[in-house]
């Protein structure tokens, strides 16, 4: 949607969108033709960077992105690096896997960088696409998770899911919290997952754009050694790992499908915070 809707600077108008492809290899050196594989956000790295150098290739300083840099997957054919091609465990079925290559490995990575352990408690502020996926994660290693969404359908989904607690998101969770993950682009749930926070703790911002960043008072909310740390595209070792785990703890992403024909029509849907889960295009 931030691509659609020019929220990220243009960077070509004719491209073809779409990020989260799953598919059967046609061709290809180097690649087993039949081969079901995945392609996700980053489709590509330079490798010579100081960063792709120190194995933080998700900070590449000339990244290829899926579906913004070269074209995405709503076609009947993509073109992708055979590098960045991801095996699909046979225990996910393509519905199912598509919405992972994004939304899940990011939701991943995100719990990573917050430094989530088993147990903690842990707050999710928004609950679309790719929290729906996190808070099962977080389930299998027992972490008690606290759920804040504007949405009611939103928030009976997290409950369904196991959140020990949901609110509105204007509401505070009722213990102090070990890590927050942020996932709604609103500096205003930044801050509010901030306050919610306990001395030590962790803010993990899942966003790749944000509205603003408001003032905030900094002795009350972020003095104490809590950190605020944003969370960048994703490594293959992040895609490989959480694909494996997702297969493992029988991870299911709740679709809605859209044939290709209308695929405005889920956009739409996606902006319009009409869907609980994720929009799945198929072609």
């Amino acid at each position: 949607m931030h691509i659609t809707e020019g929220e990220l600077p243009p960077r070509n108008p004719r491209l073809i969108p779409g990020h989260q492809i799953v598919g059967e290899v046609v061709a290809g050196e180097g690649v087993a033709k039949g081969s079901r594989v995945g392609v996700s956000w980053l489709g590509g790295v330079d490798g010579t960077c100081t960063y792709c150098r120190r194995g933080m290739e998700n900070l590449c300083d000339a990244p290829t992105f899926t579906g913004y840099s070269v074209d995405g997957g709503y076609s009947e054919y993509a073109l992708a690096r055979a590098d960045f091609c991801f095996p699909i465990p046979a225990a996910l079925d393509d519905l199912h896997a598509a919405p992972l290559l994004c939304a899940g490995i990011i939701g991943f990575r995100a719990i990573r960088v917050a430094g989530v352990e088993k147990g903690d408690r842990v707050g999710l502020f928004g609950f679309g696409a790719s929290a729906h996926l996190t808070i099962r994660v977080l389930g299998a290693w027992g972490c008690e998770v606290y759920v804040s969404s504007r949405r009611e359908s939103h928030r009976k989904l997290a409950e369904s899911l196991g959140a020990k607690w949901v609110g509105k998101e204007t509401d505070r969770p009722p213990v102090q919290i070990d890590r927050a993950l942020t996932f709604a682009p609103s500096g205003d749930v930044v801050i509010a997952a901030l306050a919610s926070l306990r001395k030590g703790g962790v803010v993990a911002i899942n966003a790749i754009h944000l509205d603003r960043m408001p003032q905030f008072d900094y002795d009350k909310l972020l003095w104490g050694e809590r950190q605020i740390r944003s969370v960048t595209n994703m490594t293959r070792a992040n895609a490989r790992d959480f694909l494996n785990l997702a297969a493992e703890i029988k991870l299911t992403a709740k679709v809605t499908s859209f044939p290709l024909t209308r695929v405005n029509e889920a956009l739409a849907a996606v902006k319009n915070d009409a869907i609980d889960g994720a929009a799945v295009v198929v072609p």
